[in-house]
Parts: C-alpha cells; sequence; structure tokens
C-alpha cells in the first residue's frame, strides 16, 4: 500500500477513499463479497484501497507489516454466525483499522496534537461502516430530526418504489396547494440528515433517492443503478443486501 501526502487533508481522503470501497464490499457487492470469503481457505482479510475499490486476500508476508492489517481470518466466521452478524463483525473490524491506519500515517508525518485533533474530527464527521451497514446511523438521525415519520414520511412512501422526488418536482398527490408544499418541506428536511445505506454520504434532495421495502434505508438511485424510470416498475424495492440474504436462506 502506498502512503498518501503528509497533510491533514491527503490523509483524510485516503481514509474516505478507504471507508467507500469496504462499504461498497458490505453492501451493494455484498454477493460478491461474501462468495469470495470462502472458509475453505487460509487467513482473508478485507483491503479498502484510496481509489474506492476493494479487494479480499491473503495478509502480507512481511512481519511486521509495513503499515496496520485489517483483521484476519474474517472468512472462517462466515458460515458459524447469521450473515447480518458476520457483516457488522467485519464491519466494526474496518473501522478499528481505518483508524489506526489515519493515526499511524499522523504519526509517521509528525503530526501534532492539533492536527490529530483535526483529523479525528473530519473522521468522526463521517458516520462509522457499521453504523452504515447495520442502519443505526439512519436510527441516529430519525432521533435527531423534529419531523414526524408519520406524517410526511408516509405521503412520499406510497410512490411504488418510495422513490424521492428531485428538488422543484410537483407532487403527484393530489392534494391541496398548502398541504403539499408542507410535505414536500418535511421531505426535503427528512433526506436533509439521510445517509445513503450504500456510500454513507448526504448529497440533499437534489439526487435521486430510494428506498428499501425490507430493511427501509435509503439509497442513493446512482449507488444500487436504480434510474427513476426503473423505480416506476418496481412495485417493492429490495437492496442488494436484503436480496443478498434471501438467497443465502
Amino acid at each position: 500500500m502506498e502512503a498518501p501526502g503528509r497533510s491533514v487533508e491527503e490523509i483524510f481522503e485516503d481514509f474516505k477513499g478507504r471507508r467507500a470501497a469496504i462499504i461498497k464490499a458490505l453492501t451493494t457487492d455484498v454477493a460478491d463479497f461474501y462468495t469470495q470469503c470462502d472458509p475453505e481457505k487460509e487467513n482473508l482479510c478485507l483491503y479498502g484501497l484510496p481509489n474506492e475499490h476493494w479487494e479480499v486476500n491473503l495478509p502480507v508476508e512481511e512481519v511486521p507489516p509495513e503499515l496496520p492489517e485489517p483483521v484476519l481470518g474474517i472468512n472462517f466466521a462466515r458460515d458459524g454466525m447469521q450473515e447480518k452478524d458476520w457483516l457488522s463483525l467485519v464491519a466494526v473490524h474496518s473501522d478499528s483499522w481505518l483508524l489506526a491506519l489515519a493515526f499511524y500515517f499522523g504519526a509517521r508525518f509528525g503530526f501534532d496534537k492539533a492536527d490529530r485533533r483535526r483529523l479525528f474530527n473530519m473522521m468522526n464527521e463521517l458516520p462509522t461502516i457499521f453504523e452504515v451497514v447495520t442502519g443505526t446511523a439512519k436510527k441516529q438521525v430519525k432521533e435527531k430530526s423534529s419531523v414526524s415519520n408519520n406524517s410526511g414520511s408516509k405521503s412520499k412512501s406510497n410512490s411504488k418504489a418510495r422513490a424521492a422526488e428531485p428538488q422543484g418536482r410537483p407532487s403527484k398527490a393530489l392534494q391541496p396547494k398548502d398541504e403539499d408544499e408542507g410535505v414536500e418541506e418535511q421531505d426535503e428536511e427528512e433526506h436533509g440528515d439521510t445517509l445513503c445505506g450504500a456510500c454513507g454520504e448526504n448529497n440533499g434532495t437534489d439526487e435521486f433517492w430510494i428506498c428499501c421495502d425490507i430493511c427501509e434505508r435509503w439509497f442513493h438511485g446512482k449507488c444500487v443503478k436504480i434510474t427513476p424510470a426503473r423505480a416506476d416498475h418496481i412495485k417493492h424495492y429490495k437492496c442488494p443486501s436484503c436480496s443478498s440474504n434471501k438467497r443465502a436462506r
């Protein structure tokens, strides 16, 4: 693995790229990830790369390694527990690895107390991989939100795939103008806090979103390869993670 640049911002970008890669492995690419973690193989690790690609591979042979390594043997636990619990276990170990890697670079490049604090605060602004994979990030946002989920969100969920309307697009519901505007404002406020279940990011209401009817997590359409036109023909949408869980059973 190549070391990133020496600034706080460059190490944070390295962290974000690796984090996005691991989230992809544990959500949108979960079927492929599950297959690669064959318990019959040797100790395997999940590596997130700065270019947002992931790989399941053997650990480096160098002892001690040049850089902190991910947890070993994730494949051995795959068939001994529920898939969602196994993915959560991999997620929390991946969070630990990313923090260790970032602070390793900080120590190596001589960061002082202020730089270390700034780096940690930047990373802490993002939900952990564990929170994204388990859906707790969305629950935390909902707890903080003052918007009632029994009003605006239920009106919005009447669409077939429960896809979010882009800004400026009129609501399809036949409501008086004042009520219609109120629902749109509530939808925008809710999506202003919602985190994508695939990438863990929030790009606001100008993105197309779709909600899984099983786990009720929201996703950017582009992250799960669903367009608004395709969503119109989906009666009940299942995200890649929920689809994979059903196949595994």
